[in-house]
């Protein structure tokens, strides 16, 4: 009986293992068919949110998965806990720079490459990008300022028309290339994080936001009037602007940069307008004179540059030079009496150089007087000597005769 059991056993493990082998096939069958037919298989961001899988679908687009932008929110995110120094500095980019040229053309669509508005519209009115609203003075980005992208249009009268498929919870616009004002957008503000990184030792400045500005006149012309449009933070948009090639430089027409470099290395040049201060005022407000705003301006910037050196205690030899130099620069200043002694001082010893080159050169003129002179005295000498040598013949000549 034990061996019939065993029989039977041994029958079933083999119709069991027969069974998974064929359901293993059909399987990888399956799997390589739909390899076949559809390529690699990866659920993109849209997919996730189509099927109710995230709430969050202001951020994602095709080309867009989840991974990328958690890739870009965790690249240029820290902890204010973690920081030891951070200053907000909001600078105004003007696009007529040669610097910040690359934001700006090309005005129109040309082989599939856009400026940088037309790619922050296109993402807006497709409801894959979430902006806020610009509060003069402040910048809040929660949501509830967060921009209702209608109203935004008929506030700057851009024609527009509502995409197939629209609803109030995911409203989407259709705008033609040619009502797009990306002509009109001559300036951008920017809200720049310079943050004390303690790995490495330096100071990054990072952009957080960005603000296109519109430029327009009246109906009578004269000077433009900005219009700053709304708020975009950089984290949201970039992983389109890493997928926007761009070149910078007339010298190289090849794009071997994108937007997200920009950006990120500072390739941009912008002016100071405004820091972040207890009385929230810009630099204006602070400085209402041109001179002292630029100064101000430049300090900011110069305190920016040299913060790293100040981190380390300068050498001996090196407080030396700052003190001779601050003494020697406080002597100028001072005027009346210190200038004249510093200017009497330097004027002796141009006199002393100047005398010695004097008494130089008389010397050596001296030693070469005598010499001309002995050379002339042996001339005349030898021709005293021939004038009466033959004043002798002749007279002695003349007796003969």
């Amino acid at each position: 009986m034990n061996k019939h059991f065993s029989q039977h056993k041994g029958l079933l493990g083999s119709l069991l293992i027969g069974l998974g082998v064929m359901v293993f096939g059909d399987f990888q069958a399956e799997a390589q068919n739909q390899s076949v037919n559809t390529g690699v298989q990866r659920r993109t961001g849209t997919e996730n949110a189509r099927r109710g899988k995230t709430g969050d679908v202001k951020a994602l687009a095709p080309g867009v998965s989840d991974r990328m932008q958690a890739f870009f929110d965790k690249d240029n995110s820290v902890d204010d806990a973690e920081l030891k120094y951070m200053r907000v500095i909001y600078r105004s980019l003007d696009l007529e720079k040669d610097q910040n040229a690359p934001l700006y053309f090309p005005e129109e669509i040309v082989d599939g490459n856009e400026n940088l508005f037309r790619i922050i519209m296109k993402l807006l009115i497709g409801n894959n990008l979430t902006a806020y609203e610009y509060l003069d003075g402040k910048e809040v980005f929660t949501d509830e300022y967060k921009l209702n992208v209608k109203d935004m249009l008929d506030r700057f009268h851009i024609l527009y028309s509502n995409e197939k498929g629209s609803t109030e919870k995911n409203p989407k616009y259709v705008i033609q290339e040619s009502d797009v004002p990306a002509n009109e957008v001559l300036s951008y503000y920017i809200i720049e994080r310079w943050e004390y990184d303690t790995r490495r030792n330096k100071l990054v400045p990072k952009v957080e936001a960005i603000c296109p500005v519109l430029h327009r006149s009246g109906d009578f012309g004269g000077e433009a009037v900005k219009y700053p449009m709304f708020w975009v933070k950089m984290n949201d948009i970039r992983p389109w602007l890493a997928q926007q090639q761009i070149f910078t430089s007339d010298h190289n027409n090849l794009a071997t940069s994108t937007y997200d470099d920009f950006f990120t290395m500072n390739l941009y040049d912008g002016e100071i307008y405004k820091t972040r201060n207890l009385k929230n005022k810009s630099m204006m407000q602070l400085y209402p004179d041109p001179d002292h705003r630029k100064r101000a301006q430049d300090s900011i910037q110069a305190s920016l540059d040299n913060f790293e050196k100040k981190l380390w205690t300068p050498s001996r030899e090196e407080v030396l030079a700052a003190r001779e130099a601050r003494e020697h620069a406080e002597a100028l200043k001072a005027g009346g009496s210190d200038s004249a002694s510093v200017v009497m001082a330097s004027e002796p010893e141009k006199n002393v150089r100047s005398t010695k080159r004097s008494t130089r050169r008389s010397t050596k003129s001296a030693k070469a007087e005598p010499k001309k002179e002995t050379k002339n005295k042996a001339v005349k000498t030898k021709t005293v000597k021939s004038s009466s040598s033959s004043s002798a013949a002749k007279s002695v000549r003349r007796r003969k005769r």
